[in-house]
This record gives C-alpha cells, structure tokens and sequence, in this order.
C-alpha cells in the first residue's frame, strides 16, 4: 500500500495499525531486555523504544495536519506517553502480581501482563494524542468533533 493509500484510511485505522506496529516493537523487545533488566525496567525501557517509534509513525501518517510545531509535539508526546506509561506500568504489575495468580494463570504470565498492558495505554494514548500531542486548530465546526 502506498503512503498515500495509507493516509486515505480513517485516521483510527490508521493509528491502530502503526500503533500495533509500535506495540508489537514495544511488546517483543522487551524479552530480550528482561534477560538483563529486572520486568519493571524492562517493560519501562520497552516502553520507551515502542514510543520512539510511535512518534515518527503518528506525526508522518495519523496526525500529519498538525499545526502546531515539533518542539510542542514532541512535548505533548512525551506527557502523553508518561502517562501511559505510568497506565502500563499499573496495569501490568497489576495482571502480574495480582489478577493472573488469583484465576491461577501460569502461561506466559509476563507477556500476558504487559500485552494487556499495552492495549489499556493504547486507548489512552490515541485520545491524548489526538487532542494535545498532534492536535490541529479547530477552524471549522467538524474538526471539533
């Protein structure tokens, strides 16, 4: 598909897909941090690498009309991201420590965790993003929808 293919997409299919993407970079290198980092760093740093690719993807192709400049983006981004770290964090530690031992899960409890994790912040992070980080200028009625 070509980008300009792409960019004709609803903006939400859009984001869930290069934010699948950026999830999937997220999730998987965080299996490699965990052989030298303790989980919670490791789901940290995952966290970080996935958001660095989320930012190019985002501002290139679900958000490219902001007017707002790269400085302020990048701002909002990393606010926004914060907070859903802090969401994915919670979550996961949550799932892990909490929720999966009581039903009695055992498969993949990690991956479980911060895969489920991952998809909590995701929601988050798409009205964040949407509304600070990349926002445009409401200069007619239907951009404030």
């Amino acid at each position: 598909m070509s980008p300009q293919a792409f960019l004709k997409l609803p903006q939400v299919v859009r984001f869930l897909l290069l934010g699948g993407l950026a999830a999937a970079i997220n999730w998987l290198v965080r299996f490699p941090l965990s052989l030298v980092l303790p989980f919670p760093a490791a789901v940290f740093v995952a966290y970080l690498i996935g958001m660095s690719a989320g930012f190019t993807l985002y501002r290139a192709y679900v958000f490219p009309n902001s007017r707002q400049s790269m400085a302020l983006q990048a701002t909002l981004f990393l606010i926004v991201n914060a907070l859903g770290a802090v969401v994915v964090m919670a979550v996961s530690l949550a799932l892990l420590d909490h929720l999966l031992p009581a039903i009695g899960w055992r498969l993949l409890p990690e991956a479980v965790a911060h895969g489920t994790a991952i998809g909590v912040g995701a929601v988050a992070n798409f009205f964040g993003h949407k509304y600070l980080s990349f926002r445009t200028a409401p200069d007619h009625a239907e951009n404030l929808t």
